[in-house]
């Protein structure tokens, strides 16, 4: 856990709120759902779950990124339970949240890392619950840059990994699931008079079974 912890403890220090811009569109869920968003970084998707009556706990890997995010739930005067844990080993007993968020979390690990967060993610996740993931697809204008450590896998920077998806390696991952959505979204930005193109792969997986009672 250190060393990736670490990792990204240098990156946050040398170059402050690593993800900028909208946050990405969440889900209509109800007042009340207890969700966890598995690498909270420094709050960009956070700050748009406060406010909608959901009981949120986020997990970084990074101290450093789990202290911005309880910096920006503060200032926003919403509660939020922030906590440093290595999501391949959650601190949490199962079927613990109504609704698991791995939003561009699992990519910035290796084969066996990411094969151990889904499977914590299913494990905490309750029957009725909903599992919402992205990551970037195979197409995007980043994939193949830096040194490749696993196949679709790049290390960049201090040591901080992205891995590349494509549909089927995505509903392979959450294969104990009842995928509801799966597909890839592509568009383009321009850099310096280029069209660069961006792909993203999103999915949503239900947990079958009947939804556990309100716990109180």
């Amino acid at each position: 856990m250190s060393s990736d912890g670490d990792a990204w403890d240098r990156d946050y220090l040398k170059r402050g709120r690593l993800w900028a811009g909208a946050p990405p569109p969440l889900p209509p869920l109800p007042p009340g759902t207890e969700v966890l968003e598995l690498g909270s970084g420094n709050g960009k998707a956070l700050l748009a779950m406060l406010g909608r009556g959901w009981k949120v706990v986020g997990v970084d890997i990074s101290s450093r990124a789990a202290s911005l995010s309880r910096e920006l739930a503060r200032t926003a005067g919403s509660p939020a339970e922030l906590l440093v844990a290595d999501g391949r080993r959650l601190p949490f007993i199962d079927r613990s949240f109504d609704a698991v968020f791995a939003y561009h979390v699992l990519g910035h690990l290796r084969e066996a890392g990411r094969q151990s967060m889904a499977e914590e993610a299913m494990r905490v996740l309750s029957p009725g619950g909903r599992l919402f993931f992205r990551g970037f697809g195979v197409r995007d204008m980043r994939f193949g840059r830096g040194r490749e450590v696993e196949r679709g896998t790049f290390c960049r920077g201090e040591g901080v990994m992205t891995h590349y998806f494509t549909l089927e390696e995505v509903g392979g991952l959450f294969g104990r699931l009842s995928p509801q959505a799966l597909q890839e979204a592509e568009w383009t930005i321009r850099i310096q008079g280029q069209d660069h193109l961006r792909s993203e792969v999103t999915a949503t997986f239900l947990r079958p079974g009947e939804k556990e009672p309100r716990r109180s």
